[in-house]
């Protein structure tokens, strides 16, 4: 939260480090008070009355203690010193010494009044400055101020002065800022607590210049209040001080002044200052000097003041030893602070055995020239040139894989095993003082840093000079061998925290990594706790390094390890992820850490290497980066590398800033992608109006994105017109102005409060955007990163970007997506067989009953969808597929609806031509059953048994048919291959019909029928199985004569197309006739026509034509013949009453035997309801098996891509080459048959189950049928109706469930016991009901229909196959929107691709190759086109999306080389 203004006093505590120790912002200790605030205007009279003006203003106010009730500022900054501990008082000590302010040196409890010296507080505080050498050569020092061997002068006072000591020091040290508190400060009042025997301290760091008020460094003190009662501070001061400095007063007071006479009396240099004299400066004695200071110049005091301690000081002091007096508590006595520096120092004696240059190779073997060496091999494997790129990228893992044995095999060194000991056995508060130790010491270790600086900022300007001259001397050539020698050198010996931290991440990377005792080398790092250690750091606030600086890589197993590690311990988090972009030294680190606070690293002469994030405010994860155009990179590709950096820091973060030194944009960013924003923040802008007056500039900026992403896009063949097309940008909104960071010049300049101003103002809106920004969880960030990183290595630093969370959320949306379809197609069925049931039963159905029985799936689906895309926790990435997906629902329900309304007008169509045919069954059925009626009536009962009934009855059946249908026509059989002859010559010649006839080459047509089950297969003595067929012919099609080709494609085409015609009529149920047999031939010509077209370079001989036509005629002439056979026995009267055969003798018998005409109508009733029973429970159960199929059969469980994985797992097992032929070229129809066999399997082995369920559906089916009963019985009664009405009532309430023909053939008026008639029926349902569970289930009438289903479901989408290597696209529907896309590629020899000008299969990857230089030839023409520009061939090429990824894929790797030792061996 932004700081707000302090309104209460205790607003004042909160205040001061929120401004002061994150914004760096000097005003801070003023606070508001400057500020007149309202409140404090006092009113002296509440009357209008006019008085006299020299009456009012001799009022005084009864309040005039306003001034006495304000808080002192320094007071509030002592107060929070005092409560906070040491690692937030080392803070605000850093903080306040970047803000040039005086720093607390002692400082007497407020309680005891014993003097504290907070040593600590100081160590983290370093001063740079610049001085003249005796060879008038201008010097840079560096050092750590708790170290520093400087003069000090101190400064006190003696009783009370009316001259401000603080002022006095002020000027002195600096005229433009306030280094030490004084009176006339903003905010000052008159009581001051906390302040009075305070020491405070600052540094005068000379700049190097004329303008220096002295040449080196001097530190100087000042107590705080009256000398003469803090005796102890004074006679500290005294003792470490080389000038003493004191402000006097009153002369009668200074003669009685003790002090000031032992002051005087020592061998110390000492300056009284007196308030009450004018004179100038005047020698006592040897050391001993009066100024006066009343009614003087302040410059004037000045410049005498320090002359003359220019000319005193000599003897000099340092903090460390200061902490060495007896008679002062030190902070760093503290236990854990002591113990932290005793480890931190027993770690750093490591380092001073060995040469400063040798050292980290020495106790970092790991992450040096071994790390180094495999960062370039990994580049080498995701950038892979040359012939055989597989043969490279596996020579390469190789390598990679023995480098990783060489980390290993140099284990933990003393240095390493002892910090890791360290870390593990520690407690939080002592690893804290001893990782903060640890840095102290190695920022001192690092100090031999800025002479090498030196070397390399001088050899530089030389080889600029030299460049200018255009020297071919080869003086350029030598000065630059010697500029990359010293690089090396300073890389060296640079030496870190995150040095450390490499060496343990590579320590990890190389044990996870070597497979050879991995069991071992993970109990070794579950021992060492490496990522847990990190994870922790992080929490406390340490940066981890997410790119290695030196080698340009990200170590992704162990910043994932860490990252998994962190999201286990705050749980998985939401991080609005913040990254900087800039040029080196352009303030980018710096404005961080005074925007949140960070640790990055700054200054002791090391810039930012590589990129660090750290956690921030629950949760903030801010990612810092070396700048771009490092000029320690020459001699490198320094464009590559900024590219490569800019691309991953702009694509990690939800918010990027760009810092740019200046108001104008430099091109430090070539092309960026994948975030959704980024600000520019130009600094050092010294016009407070720059951001009104720079539109012009504003523009060129946009001008130049646009431009930028125009290039970036041509590049990549994408579409992108401006910068907002890739990355969210409004030029009004985010271009940002900042100050300069100083106010001045350094070393003495303090921050810039407009700066702090600024940064506050960004802050802001930063959080701000991250309010309503979409933030990634922790572990979404990791695979993030791991996806950013794999795309930069394949040089895809634009549009071409595989996205794992994408990819992973749209899988998990394709599996909801086909949870949804099923409930449709499955509501669907069931409508269906509710609707045919109405629709036999004489019912009126259309397509608004299938709308309002779909309602309430539809409604069901459509909530599930809506709380999928708005619950989920990855709804803000499914947002971009909702309206798609939601569409293709609807889409799909609309299909449904379509299909279901044209099935059902069908067999309405076929209902109405029937209907003669059944009035003529009916009369039949009448005549039948009154013949035998009247036949047992004419019998004498009682003579006769079972068999003379039978006899008696068949005797008479066979005249009682012949009689009834002797004038009805026959349905005569047909000759199919005489019709397909006929009709084939109508279009060829009758002598070519004959031939190919008589040839039967159409029979050796070699396809995969979509109903085959396992096939018959031959085994090599290699274990493969497989047909003998021409092999490699067969498999990769690849000879281009049209009429040797196996051309799979156009005779799946055929295959499909002929059997949906088929099926067609099949439905029709129509009957047979030669017409149908032409519309098959007439297809398959078309379809032969069209793939000449099609496939412009083959034309099809005659003879193959007549083949195909032949072909798909045998293919449909077991559907046609069982189609005639199912026709007749339907529509021929003579099969039909044969089928009635023991039925109406049943009703012959029940007659002999007496039964009443109820008994025989609901015996006949039951008779009628058995086979339609038994349809409508086939087919419930058919439905309810096909869900326990998707639910047990772990191929079905999920969409396609599942179902595909279990496919190529089967494939590998059988090991059968005719299988991976049918896969690769006909993939639906293998996959159908997939489907079929895991079907048949399923219904063989789960017997019993689908028994139980088939017994639960029939014992549902009689409960409603006995409701039925029960509501036809009970209306009846009621009502006083008859049999007539009965059977209606009965019939209307199973209308939905079951379809039968109504029984007509009985006298309603002989039944009149309605309840009787129940009981008949219930009994007689009952006994059937049980029959039927006792058979055993029919599951050929279960097999092709739950197939049917299954297949629907998994293969309505679409079947595109890559045009490189054949593998199939995921998409859910057939034409869908979008580009063809699959996750993982094949082998291009899988497609029959071999190396040009050899017979060799290919064993690159498609998704490897496009991200080479290498070049295909998509067409059978000569002429090429590069794999990167693979969509500019056209076609197919332009619909598939295939993004680089070299992902190892030993699936299609092994069965290349299967195939070779097939042939091999075999062939």
């Amino acid at each position: 939260m932004p700081p707000k203004n302090p309104r209460r006093e205790n607003d004042h505590g909160s205040n001061f480090p929120k401004k002061a120790c994150l914004l760096m912002n000097y005003r801070a200790r003023c606070g508001e008070s400057g500020q007149i605030n309202k409140n404090q205007i006092l009113t002296v009279t509440d009357n209008d009355d006019e008085c006299d003006f020299y009456t009012a203003l001799s009022k005084s106010s009864s309040e005039e203690a306003v001034q006495s009730s304000l808080v002192h500022p320094m007071d509030v900054q002592m107060a929070v010193f005092h409560c906070s501990d040491n690692f937030l008082k080392q803070l605000i000590v850093t903080k306040l010494s970047q803000c040039q302010y005086a720093l607390p040196l002692l400082v007497p409890d407020p309680f005891t009044g014993e003097i504290e010296f907070p040593l600590w507080t100081f160590r983290q505080i370093r001063k740079s400055w610049k001085s003249t050498n005796s060879s008038m050569r201008t010097i840079s020092k560096e050092k750590s101020i708790a170290t520093l061997d400087t003069p000090m002068v101190s400064f006190c006072r003696l009783g009370n002065t009316s001259t401000s000591k603080s002022e006095l020091m002020n000027r002195l040290i600096n005229e433009r800022h306030d280094t030490f508190f004084h009176g006339d400060c903003p905010g000052s009042s008159r009581n001051r607590l906390l302040m009075d025997g305070v020491v405070e301290i600052a540094w005068y760091c000379p700049s190097g210049k004329s303008t220096d008020h002295f040449t080196e460094c001097v530190a100087f003190c000042n107590l705080h209040g009256d000398a003469e009662t803090h005796e102890k501070q004074l006679e500290i001061l005294t003792e470490m001080s080389s000038v003493n400095v004191v402000v006097l007063d009153d002369q009668e007071k200074i003669k009685r002044s003790t002090k000031l006479q032992e002051l005087y009396k020592l061998s110390k240099p000492l300056i009284c200052l007196l308030s009450e004299e004018s004179s100038s400066v005047t020698q006592l004695r040897s050391g001993k000097y009066r100024i006066g200071i009343k009614n003087r110049n302040q410059s004037d005091v000045s410049a005498e003041l320090r002359k003359t301690i220019g000319g005193l000081i000599s003897k000099t002091f340092t903090l460390e030893k200061l902490a060495e007096l007896s008679n002062i508590k030190v902070d760093e006595e503290n236990g854990e602070c002591k113990r932290g520096k005793n480890s931190a120092k027993t770690m750093t004696n490591f380092l001073d055995e060995k040469d400063i240059f040798t050292m980290k190779e020495t106790h970092f073997p790991c992450h040096g020239r071994l790390w180094k060496n495999w960062c370039q091999k990994n580049k080498e494997l995701h950038r892979p040139q040359g012939g055989n790129i597989e043969l490279t990228r596996s020579r390469l893992r190789l390598e990679m894989e023995e480098i990783r044995e060489q980390q290993k095999a140099c284990g933990l060194t003393k240095f390493m095993k002892l910090f890791i000991e360290k870390l593990n056995t520690q407690t939080a508060e002592e690893m804290r003082y001893f990782l903060k130790w640890i840095t102290i010491f190695l920022d001192d270790h690092n100090s031999y840093l800025s002479s090498l600086q030196k070397k390399y900022d001088d050899k530089w300007t030389k080889i600029l000079n030299l460049k200018k001259k255009h020297d071919e001397s080869g003086k350029l050539e030598k000065e630059q061998t010697e500029l990359e020698k010293i690089s090396e050198n300073l890389n060296a010996a640079t030496f870190g925290l995150e040095h450390i931290f490499r060496e343990i991440g590579q320590i990890y990377e190389s044990h996870m990594s070597v497979k050879k005792n991995k069991k071992q080398a993970e109990e070794k790092l579950n021992r060492l706790c490496l990522p847990e250690l990190a994870a922790d750091l992080i929490i406390s606030g340490y940066p981890l390094e997410l790119m290695d600086g030196d080698a340009a890589h990200v170590p992704l197993i162990w910043v994932s390890a860490v990252l998994d590690e962190l999201s286990r311990k705050l749980g998985d988090q939401r991080v609005f992820v913040l990254s900087v972009l800039g040029i080196q030294s352009s303030g980018k680190s710096t404005m961080l850490n005074a925007m949140f606070g960070l640790q990055f690293a700054v200054s002791a002469g090391r810039c930012t290497r590589g990129a660090f994030m750290e956690l921030k405010f629950d949760y903030i994860l801010v990612v810092d980066t070396e700048g771009l155009r490092a000029p320690e990179l020459a001699g490198m590709s320094t464009r590559h590398h900024d590219n490569e950096l800019a691309t991953f820091v702009v694509g990690l973060g939800n918010l990027t800033l760009i810092n740019i030194f200046g108001e104008k944009p430099t091109g430090m960013m070539k092309k960026v992608r994948l975030n959704p924003r980024c600000v520019f923040v130009h600094q050092n802008v010294t016009d407070v109006a720059a951001g009104d007056k720079n539109m012009e500039g504003r523009k060129r900026l946009q001008e130049t994105l646009d431009e930028m992403t125009k290039l970036a896009a041509k590049e990549e063949v994408c579409e992108a017109e401006s910068f907002s097309d890739v990355i969210a940008f409004d030029v009004q909104e985010d271009v940002r102005y900042f100050a300069h960071l100083w106010e001045g010049s350094p070393p003495m300049a303090p921050p810039n409060p407009s700066y702090s101003e600024c940064v506050q103002e960004l802050k802001n809106t930063i959080l701000k955007k991250a309010s309503t920004s979409h933030t990634l969880t922790l572990s979404e960030f990791s695979t993030r990163l791991k996806d950013l990183w794999s795309a930069l290595l394949q040089e895809n630093f634009v549009f071409s970007f595989r996205n794992t969370l994408e990819i992973a959320t749209y899988r998990k949306l394709e599996s909801e997506f086909s949870k949804w379809t099923w409930n449709l197609r499955s509501a669907m069925l069931s409508t269906e067989d509710k609707l045919l049931n109405r629709i036999a039963n004489g019912d009126h159905v259309g397509e608004k009953d299938l709308i309002i029985n779909m309602k309430k799936t539809r409604e069901e689906v459509t909530k599930s969808m809506r709380q999928f895309f708005e619950e989920d926790r990855d709804k803000d990435t499914l947002i971009q597929w909702n309206s798609r997906f939601t569409s293709k629902i609807e889409e799909l329900h609309d299909e449904l609806i379509r299909e279901s309304k044209r099935k059902l007008g069908e067999v309405i169509e076929q209902k109405k031509t029937k209907e003669t045919l059944e009035k003529i069954k009916t009369d039949y059925e009448n005549k039948l059953f009154n013949l035998s009626k009247e036949l047992a009536l004419s019998q004498n009962k009682e003579k006769m048994d079972e068999d003379t009934l039978k006899r008696e009855f068949y005797n008479v059946w066979r005249t009682w048919i012949t009689d009834l249908t002797k004038d009805t026509p026959k349905i005569k059989d047909f000759d199919f291959w005489e019709d397909v002859t006929r009709i084939l010559s109508e279009s060829f010649e009758m002598s070519l019909v004959h031939d190919r006839l008589s040839l039967k080459t159409y029979k050796t047509i070699d396809i995969n029928l979509s109903n085959k089950r396992e096939q018959p297969q031959t085994q090599t003595k290699r274990g493969w199985t497989f047909n003998h067929v021409q092999f490699v012919r067969n498999l990769f099609l690849k000879k281009k004569d049209a009429n040797a080709e196996d051309h799979s494609d156009l005779i799946n085409d055929i295959v499909e197309k002929t059997s949906k015609s088929a099926e067609a009529i099949l439905r029709a149920q129509s009957g047979y006739n030669s017409g149908q047999v032409q519309e098959i031939i007439e297809l398959v010509k078309n379809t032969v026509k069209d793939y000449q077209t099609k496939k412009q370079s083959y034309l099809f001989s005659r003879e193959l034509t007549v083949d195909l036509c032949l072909f798909a005629c045998d293919l449909t002439e077991p559907t046609f013949l069982e189609y005639h056979e199912q026709f007749t026995k339907a529509n021929d009267p003579e099969h039909y009453l044969e089928s009635q055969k023991e039925q109406y003798y049943n009703v012959y018998k029940n007659f002999c035997q007496g039964a009443t005409t109820t008994a025989i109508f609901g015996e006949l009733l039951c008779s009628k309801l058995e086979p339609s029973i038994l349809e409508a429970v086939y087919n419930q159960t058919v439905i309810n098996v096909a869900a326990e199929m998707r639910a047990s059969i772990p191929a079905l469980r999920s969409n396609r891509s599942n179902l595909e994985k279990h496919i190529l797992k089967t494939l590998a097992e059988k090991e059968n080459f005719e299988d991976y032929r049918e896969y690769i070229h006909s993939p639906k129809q293998y996959f159908t048959r997939f489907i079929m066999n895991q079907a048949d399997k399923y219904l063989n082995i789960e017997k019993y189950k689908i028994q139980t369920i088939f017994r639960g559906n029939l014992e549902n089916m009689k409960l409603k049928i006995n409701n039925a009963v029960f509501v036809a019985t009970d209306e009846v009664l009621n009502e006083k109706g008859n049999a007539n009405m009965w059977m209606e009532c009965f019939s209307k309430t199973l209308i939905k469930d079951l379809k039968f023909t109504e029984i007509s053939n009985v006298d309603s008026m002989e039944i009149r016991d309605v309840e009787f008639l129940s009981k008949i029926v219930t009994e007689g349902l009952t006994k059937m009901v049980k029959n039927l569970k006792e058979a055993d289930i029919k599951l050929e009438m279960l097999q092709k229909r739950s197939e049917e289903i299954l297949t629907d479901h998994f293969c309505q989408c679409c079947w595109a196959q890559c045009p490189f290597c054949k593998a199939i696209c995921i998409g859910t529907m057939k034409d869908h929107d979008g580009e063809h896309c699959v996750p993982f590629h094949r082998a291009d020899g899988i497609r029959g691709m071999s190396y040009r000008g050899t017979e060799d299969l290919c064993s690159d990857f498609c998704t490897t190759a496009v991200q080479t230089d290498k070049e295909c030839f998509p067409s059978k023409e000569e002429k090429s086109v590069p794999y990167k520009q693979y969509r500019t061939a056209g076609g197919e090429y332009a619909t598939w999306n295939i993004t680089p990824d070299c992902s190892e894929l030993p699936y299609w790797k092994w069965f290349l080389l299967q195939l070779f030792k097939f042939k091999l061996f075999n062939i």
